[in-house]
């Protein structure tokens, strides 16, 4: 019996929109790579049966999720410059205000002024005050507050790094460090981030969650060497973990990826 004239094209055609051909033909990964829905994707790999074809839908995958992280990083970028600006106006308005007033303050003042160069005053004025108070300049030179980063600031970094690396997973959302850990799946995503081949983020049920709590931990202690810290019998007697646990954990997972060289960081958290 032989074929339509239209068959051929039409099979194409149906091949770059949705799944439900891949079993008349492999896509390749040029037609792969021109998919830009996350969920097309994944249907596609849940329906391979092929080993390099299941391999292909992954690199696939991890691409697209790369493209959408490093475009959400660029706008986000692209925000902290605009802001950035805008606070270096202010503060140039505001600096050019405070020197117009303090000019016609200076003024009508001594003749010290007349007799000494501006520069020379000011230092004058500084060492006379530093004489008079010793103490002023040592509290400058060791500032508790300079010297010690503060933790809240610490913390914050971090929750915002793990909000950074789980954007791209459906599901996932950081807000904190106890309700947004609560079923396990965003332990799960930003261990996946980091060893995407080690399981199928796809498949896994935010309502398995002893499920997804064992498979988060066994994973980062198997291919990150990072303990398991937190007892998954703890976890799931409680409704919200304690932040102060996960906190923790995820401070060693992060150590652990450094050591490991998977984050390229100056500062450990």
């Amino acid at each position: 019996m032989e074929a339509g004239p239209d068959e051929g094209p039409m099979r194409a055609a149906s091949a770059k929109t949705t799944p439900s051909d891949t079993s008349s033909g492999t896509l390749t990964s040029q037609q792969l790579a021109a998919i830009e829905d996350e969920e097309v994707l994944n249907k596609l790999l849940d329906k391979a049966v092929d080993f390099d074809e299941r391999r292909m839908i992954r690199a696939a995958l991890r691409d697209l999720l790369k493209k959408k992280r490093e475009k959400r990083e660029k706008e986000r970028g692209s925000r902290q410059d605009d802001l950035r600006q805008q606070a270096l106006s202010k503060a140039g308005t505001g600096r050019m205000g405070m020197n117009r007033g303090q000019t016609s303050n200076h003024q009508p003042k001594s003749h010290m002024h007349s007799q000494f160069p501006a520069s020379t005053t000011s230092s004058l004025s500084k060492t006379t005050s530093s004489m008079a108070n010793p103490a002023i300049a040592t509290a400058h030179q060791s500032s508790p507050v300079a010297a010690a980063p503060n933790m809240k600031n610490v913390k914050q970094m971090l929750l915002d790094w793990c909000r950074a690396k789980t954007e791209p997973y459906e599901g996932v959302e950081i807000h904190n460090f106890s309700s947004s850990w609560s079923d396990g799946i965003a332990f799960c995503a930003l261990v996946h981030r980091f060893f995407p081949d080690a399981f199928e983020y796809s498949i896994l049920n935010p309502n398995a969650r002893k499920d997804n709590f064992e498979l988060a931990f066994s994973t980062a202690e198997r291919l990150a060497d990072c303990p398991p810290l937190l007892d998954v019998e703890d976890l799931l007697r409680m409704h919200e973990p304690d932040w102060k646990c996960v906190y923790t954990y995820i401070q060693e997972f992060y150590r652990c990826l450094v050591e490991k060289g998977l984050v390229k960081t100056k500062k450990k958290l």
